[in-house]
């Protein structure tokens, strides 16, 4: 999604939390800390101008990208 500057790794993070899965176990499942995850999802937030990680995954499951 080079135009809004999401990588697939990305829209990976937003399904897993759009599934309800936890940032931490998110986390595990793409072999990063909960930290990197919450660092991540504010780059992502930043990029696409929404303030939250609610707000991102609305964003990316209106646009069908996830």
């Amino acid at each position: 999604m080079g135009e809004i500057g999401l990588s697939d790794e990305d829209l990976v993070l937003l399904a897993e939390l759009a599934k309800g899965v936890t940032v931490d176990r998110v986390g595990r499942r793409l072999d990063i800390s909960g930290r990197t995850v919450r660092r991540r999802l504010r780059g992502i937030c930043d990029r696409i101008g929404v303030a939250t990680a609610i707000e991102a995954v609305a964003w990316a499951a209106r646009r069908r990208l996830i």
